[in-house]
């Protein structure tokens, strides 16, 4: 995000409807992915008695990490690019 002495905030609102965006379009594609292999819609409710445990911490581990890579590198994409910086100049 934006350095808190001042940075510019245009990089960070960039990152962030990246992110965002990356997150909508990582979901569909998982849930498509799950249907077609599965046969089934992806569990909605992971906390109840009717979903396997086995199914419910599958479509959890695989929604979990798949959004958080996806959002990662669209975020590091979108800000390499706006702000012109390799991956070493992202690095905290």
């Amino acid at each position: 995000m934006s350095k808190k002495d001042g940075g510019d905030v245009g990089p960070a609102l960039v990152g962030f409807a990246a992110g965002i965006a990356a997150e909508f379009v990582m979901r569909k594609a998982l849930n498509f992915a799950w249907t077609r292999v599965t046969g089934e819609e992806p569990p909605t409710d992971l906390e109840s008695p009717d979903v396997s445990l086995g199914r419910a911490l599958s479509w959890a581990v695989m929604a979990g990490v798949g959004v958080e890579v996806a959002r990662v590198l669209a975020v590091r994409a979108a800000r390499a690019k706006l702000v012109g910086a390799g991956p070493k100049e992202l690095e905290p």
